[in-house]
């Protein structure tokens, strides 16, 4: 068997997951591309990742790291990076079949969050060895034993037995590429120590080269030249460049293929090689049809592997080309076979997400949350498509003839003074409080609300808070409905007639609402420019210009008026203020919001029952 450790990094979002995997990969002195650059983290390669700064896709690296004391051989660890974000959780369920243990990164002063419970409790399915390491020591508000002492808790807490709360910890800053043994930063010279700590408590992999040929495949890309590459974990035997195996799909069926590439992880490359034996990580090509979850098995005695289980999707959206009176001016991609094509295409590499033709047109998108469907969105207007989109809904499931509906767990920390109304707001979407604590000014809330209770909530809670609250989610069950309510008091600021925004109008209408658009902007009929200051929505002209008298010898007079600032709305803010009766319109160059029926009049007629 190879020298060889598989270890997945886990953790909430925003806890250094990616960081400390740069400091591995710089410090072991592995070779990176002469486009890395000190001050960007080299896993995140995707525009969206760098934009956010967060991880959205895993990714995979290899290390060659030889003991600093003793003399042992070199080990090769392969490194899969998560994501960290409870609505990429599918990514992380299937990565983590590649691995035989995990690096937990807690942040030393918020502590164990949602979703380090929920990868936590994915690596204990597992039975996965987990190391936890306390990150960024170097805040000064660092709560280090209390927080270890949290994450024991946590263990406890979601049942794990006395080996597995024993578990190994480790300090570190991976900012500043350092750990230890003791959380005395002043210490610790580089990142060896957590090297060396992969390497003693995190196992060998199990797997007999002997056995006949299993592969789980957990990771599904696209070369133009190889074609689709499956990346996953080789249980038994050996793969070969050329040989011929067995294709098992979910149904079970069975197809024969020679593999025209195999590649194993050296650095940050793919690099090709002429076998891979088990225990170790492999990236393939020559498998036209191969899907996440399925088996590559020996072409003599193929023996499936169990499928991946993915947690369902919670939200919904209903995707359709665009047929707004602007459709095909923006994009590459506007016509409904290839939108159609495009979306079927995600789900082969995204098993959290599930598309479906909807009988009224388009295709309903199911995701695990906003967050989720609004990425994959934005990855199409920047691949060039053109579509609109509605708004989001939850997904229902009848059990014993009641109604069930997704519930998320809540937890939220706002300054004591925003406290009252955020308890106000989650009280009225049907919120049930389970804990309340006040520390030095912060209160700390943990609540279960209706998922649906949710939408629209995140922009007013930043409002509410004034940017100073936090508020993390992840999916709790489902359970009967609670009730309904209005997401939203107020109605939309329309335009009755298409032409181009007026700085005369615009400050006319100021006094009416918040306006979504500048002046010098083309807007159509039926285009949401606004919204209202009062509950129902209102036509309005934002295409009038002043008409000058002959006292007003130019059209210039009396707009010397202060124009505020238009609230420009990119697509989550889109996406989060949506009513049903509207959606939004997304281009390479454009995010809109319009009404489904842009005529006024029709539309009034089909709210009466008349067409």
């Amino acid at each position: 068997m190879i020298n060889v450790r598989n270890v997945a990094i886990i953790a909430h979002v925003d806890h250094g997951k990616t960081t400390m995997v740069d400091a591995l990969l710089r410090q072991s002195k592995t070779y990176l591309n002469k486009e890395v650059v000190d001050n960007i983290c080299i896993m995140d390669s995707n525009d969206l990742e760098k934009e956010r700064g967060i991880t959205i896709f895993s990714k995979n690296a290899s290390v060659r790291w030889h003991p600093s004391t003793g003399s042992g051989q070199d080990t090769k660890i392969n490194i899969i990076d998560t994501p960290g974000h409870a609505d990429f959780g599918g990514e992380v369920e299937r990565v983590l079949r590649m691995a035989d243990g995990c690096l937990l990164l807690v942040d030393a002063k918020e502590g164990p969050m949602p979703q380090t419970r929920f990868v936590l409790k994915k690596a204990l399915e597992l039975k996965l060895k987990v190391i936890v390491v306390i990150n960024k020591i170097d805040k000064p508000d660092a709560r280090i034993n209390e927080v270890l002492n949290k994450t024991f808790d946590l263990f406890i807490d979601l049942g794990a037995d006395d080996e597995t709360a024993d578990f190994p910890v480790l300090y570190s800053s991976s900012k500043l590429g350092k750990a230890g043994l003791d959380p005395d930063l002043s210490k610790m010279t580089d990142i060896s120590p957590l090297f060396d700590a992969i390497v003693k408590y995190i196992p060998a992999p199990t797997g007999d080269p002997q056995k006949p040929l299993q592969m789980l495949v957990t990771t599904i890309s696209g070369d133009n030249y190889k074609g689709r590459i499956a990346t996953g974990r080789v249980y038994n035997g050996v793969m070969r460049a050329g040989q011929t195996v067995a294709h098992i799909n979910r149904e079970g069926q069975r197809k024969n293929c020679p593999l025209t590439t195999v590649m194993t992880f050296e650095g940050l490359q793919r690099v090709e090689t002429k076998e891979v034996v088990a225990g170790d990580i492999v990236a393939i090509a020559g498998i036209p049809e191969v899907t996440i979850g399925e088996t590559i098995a020996d072409f003599e005695n193929p023996i499936a592997l169990p499928l991946l289980s993915i947690e369902e999707p919670t939200v919904k959206m209903n995707f359709n080309v665009n047929t707004s009176p602007v459709a095909g001016k923006e994009g590459q991609f506007t016509t409904s076979r290839q939108v159609r094509e495009r979306i079927l295409k995600e789900p082969e590499t995204d098993v959290a997400l599930k598309v479906a033709d909807n009988p009224s047109g388009g295709w309903d998108v199911s995701g695990r949350g906003e967050l989720h469907l609004a990425i994959l969105i934005e990855r199409l207007r920047r691949e060039g498509y053109e579509l609109e989109v509605s708004r989001p809904q939850v997904i229902t499931k009848i059990v014993d003839g009641k109604k069930l509906v997704p519930y998320e767990q809540v937890f939220i920390e706002v300054p004591e003074v925003s406290s009252g109304i955020i308890i106000q707001k989650l009280n009225s979407r049907y919120g049930e409080l389970r804990r309340m604590d006040t520390i030095d000014g912060i209160v700390y809330l943990e609540y279960i609300v209706p998922t649906k209770g949710l939408f629209g909530f995140r922009s007013q809670f930043l409002t509410d808070t004034k940017g100073l609250g936090i508020i993390n989610t992840s999916f709790y069950e489902f359970a009967p409905d609670r009730g309904n309510w209005t997401n939203r008091e107020k109605g939309s600021l329309v335009a009755f007639e298409t032409g181009t925004t007026m700085l005369y109008a615009l400050l006319n209408l100021q006094d009416r609402g918040e306006l979504f658009v500048p002046q010098s902007i083309s807007v159509y009929q039926g285009q949401v420019v606004g919204q209202s200051s009062r509950p129902n929505d209102i036509h309005v002209n934002v295409c009038k210009a002043k008409i000058a008298s002959n006292h007003e010898r130019t059209k210039g007079h009396g707009v010397a008026d202060h124009f505020d600032e238009p609230r420009i709305m990119g697509l989550e803010d889109a996406l989060e203020y949506i009513a049903d009766d509207e959606l939004v319109e997304v281009t390479p160059k454009s995010i809109r919001i319009r009404k489904k029926i842009l005529d006024e009049a029709e539309a009034k007629r089909k709210a009466r029952g008349l067409i």
